[in-house]
């Protein structure tokens, strides 16, 4: 077993280092939603500081209640009984993984920690190429073939996952493709396991999101959190909406034995948010926004520098392909691998992003991801700002910051009259 370090916070330390070190970086690695906590769920967290009990292990009654309403609402009918609450949903999937056991089919490129954790769990991944401007989703035509050889090999393949939306492409699979995958997934008895964290951050609420827990609701399992809708990863809330009470079983078991239950104050303050007050909703519907308009002025400089890139769809992130499109004369260097151009992006241009390879991406593809949630502004007053603002763009931080990713862009990109 050779585990590192996740890429994701490896990176954000590093770029943490260089700033105290008195470098000027852009961070564009690290997937946080960059945004305060909304003064009500602060009051309900210090409201709830005194219970330091450990409480049920499937989490407290009134934050399960919660989020099966908050699904229910979602066109997901939900029983408080099958929801399962953890210190985060990635500590969720993890146990997940435990409790289905097997092999996983994940889609390439995907988030940096599935495979990961496929591994801690003595478990493999089986990768499969998501469909172009649909990542998130292994191409249905492609997992039979895929299963069907690993499964001939001796491999013990159970369950498949996708992200709806994705990260790190920031496009969200069709509604087409869930209901191939559901019926791929009957077709070889694999549990669906979809990560929804960024659901309420798509940036057209009428994209027409389907979740495989509506093609499929007797094999799907739904997680997700408040740490990207509502910024609050630091605090370590998830929720996981199970198909069967036995599975749900197998995961209180390993919830039982790693976390034992979600910290109580927190789980009174998520109880709260999942019952979408008024004031909540606002504020998410105000950070979509804000994503949404960042994640586009993004692209436009990426695009006008001709780097191939789908048009974000949900969260805050890009995935841009550099191949074919460097200039070694101008970049300095030969760059060949994608952790090649993210170091030289880092060294170079003060401009922190992640490689490809980190997300299953074939290393000699020149792709990285960006995630442009911490261009908000560097203070909490600057960051409601962005939240208000009618145009965000205008704002002289976030517009520096994207003129450092264009000054970039401009050294580092060939001329399109060169190529």
């Amino acid at each position: 077993m050779n585990i590192t370090v996740s890429a994701t916070l490896a990176a954000n330390e590093e770029i943490d280092r260089r700033r105290r070190a008195g470098h000027r970086v852009l961070n564009l690695a690290f997937g946080e939603a960059g945004l305060p906590v909304h003064p009500a769920l602060q009051e309900r967290l210090s409201a709830a500081a005194g219970q330091n009990g450990y409480g049920p292990v499937a989490g407290a009654a009134a934050l399960r209640e919660a989020a099966a309403g908050y699904w229910t609402r979602r066109r997901l009918p939900t029983d408080p009984g099958l929801v399962v609450c953890g210190p985060g949903s990635k500590p969720l999937l993890y146990g997940l993984l435990l409790a289905i056991g097997g092999d996983i089919v994940l889609p390439v490129p995907s988030w940096v920690s599935y495979a990961a954790q496929a591994e801690l769990a003595g478990a493999r991944s089986l990768p499969v190429p998501a469909l172009p401007g649909g990542g998130g989703a292994p191409d249905p035509e492609r997992v039979v073939p895929a299963v069907l050889r690993a499964r001939a090999a001796g491999r013990d393949v159970r369950s498949l996952l996708v992200t709806l939306p994705d990260n790190p492409s920031g496009t969200l699979a069709g509604a087409d493709t869930v209901k191939q995958l559901a019926e791929v997934a009957r077709e070889l008895d694999l549990v669906i396991v979809s990560d929804e964290i960024y659901r309420d951050l798509v940036h057209d609420p009428d994209a027409g999101f389907l979740s495989p827990a509506e093609a499929a609701p007797e094999r799907t399992v739904v997680t997700s959190g408040l740490s990207k809708s509502l910024a609050l990863g630091g605090w370590r809330i998830g929720v996981a909406r199970l198909p069967s009470a036995r599975l749900r079983d197998r995961l209180l078991a390993v919830a039982s034995e790693i976390w034992s239950s979600p910290a109580a104050p927190v789980q009174q303050a998520a109880a709260y948010a999942y019952t979408e007050p008024p004031e909540l909703v606002e504020r998410i519907g105000r950070s979509r926004r804000l994503h949404a308009a960042v994640a586009r002025a993004v692209h436009a400089r990426l695009t006008a520098a001709g780097l191939r890139t789908a048009a974000p769809q949900g969260g805050f992130y890009l995935y841009p392909d550099f191949t074919g499109r460097l200039d070694p004369s101008r970049a300095g260097r030969d760059v060949s691998t994608s952790a090649g151009l993210a170091a030289l992006l880092l060294d170079a241009y003060g401009v922190g992003v992640l490689p490809g390879h980190a997300f299953g991406d074939d290393p000699a593809a020149l792709r990285v991801r960006m995630a442009t949630s911490l261009l908000y502004g560097g203070t909490t007053e600057q960051r409601l700002a962005a939240l208000s603002a009618p145009d965000p763009l205008a704002l002289p931080w976030i517009a520096a910051s994207l003129d450092h990713l264009g000054e970039a862009l401009d050294g580092l990109v060939a001329p399109r009259s060169a190529r």
